[in-house]
């Protein structure tokens, strides 16, 4: 009896591991299996979208289409996603195809089981298009929104990448001067990704404000990304922060009205 019962639950979890490859392959989605950073299974829009063969990507490293830059921080959000068996947030990559072009991607993370292995199943979505319309945004405006004569706030949404950061930080300093700004209040509310790349913005933001003579507020850096902050080596303690921008306009002196 116990044997009947083994083998039927080993003949359900073979049928059970068979539908979810079938899942897998049909869906149009990007989806990549993979376990010790080798990829254990990838389906064919998957396959398709990084311009290469199955067999060529299935017993690759999944780090390999990972932008150097990029790579420990990925490694590191893997082992976190192993170790505590939860699913990891959305984020926002460039990486690099198979023919060595640069794409655009967003990707989740899944802890899973498949076949005798730990593993994580992680899709991509292509996000390209929404990539450059944020960019040609970016390009003709520099969202510095002026409060009173000498304050204003610099409300940062979405993700900043390489790109935009250099915009930001090219536009920046004109914008402040044009405008005769002794007080700026950068927002950091409306950001979800939060990366070297942010950090390293955040920085360098800070410095040429002091540059500038500039008194700079950092608002909105939610405790998980305050965390992610120290991780990279940000020193938030020289950097005045408040919650909000409400608290940091109260702060200034300025009554807030409902």
């Amino acid at each position: 009896m116990d044997q009947s019962f083994s083998e039927k639950t080993y003949q359900s979890l073979i049928q059970s591991e068979e539908m979810y490859r079938q899942i897998i392959e049909f869906s149009k989605e990007i989806i990549i299996i993979h376990s010790d950073y080798k990829v254990l299974c990838i389906n064919q829009s998957g396959a398709d979208f990084l311009r290469a063969s199955k067999e060529d990507i299935i017993g690759a490293g999944v780090l390999d289409i990972i932008l150097k830059e990029y790579k420990k921080v990925i490694e590191e959000r893997i082992q976190k996603v192993v170790s505590e068996n939860e699913p990891a947030g959305r984020i926002e990559q460039t990486i690099l195809r198979l023919d060595g072009t640069l794409v655009d991607v967003e990707i989740y993370c899944y802890p899973v089981i498949f076949g005798d292995k730990k593993a994580i199943h992680s899709v991509m979505r292509d996000i390209t298009e929404k990539k450059e319309i944020e960019r040609k945004i970016n390009e003709v405006s520099s969202p510095v929104v002026p409060l009173l004569a000498d304050i204003a706030v610099l409300p940062l949404v979405g993700s900043i990448d390489n790109q935009r950061a250099i915009h930001l930080l090219e536009d920046l300093p004109s914008k402040i001067q044009e405008q005769n700004i002794q007080c700026l209040i950068i927002d950091f509310s409306g950001i979800y990704n939060f990366d070297e790349v942010v950090a390293d913005y955040l920085s360098k933001v800070n410095s040429i404000m002091k540059l500038l003579g500039v008194n700079t507020i950092i608002t909105g850096i939610r405790p998980d990304l305050a965390v992610t902050v120290t991780k990279l080596g940000v020193d938030l303690l020289s950097m005045q922060t408040m919650a909000t921008v409400k608290q940091a306009l109260h702060f200034l002196g300025v009554k807030y009205e409902k």
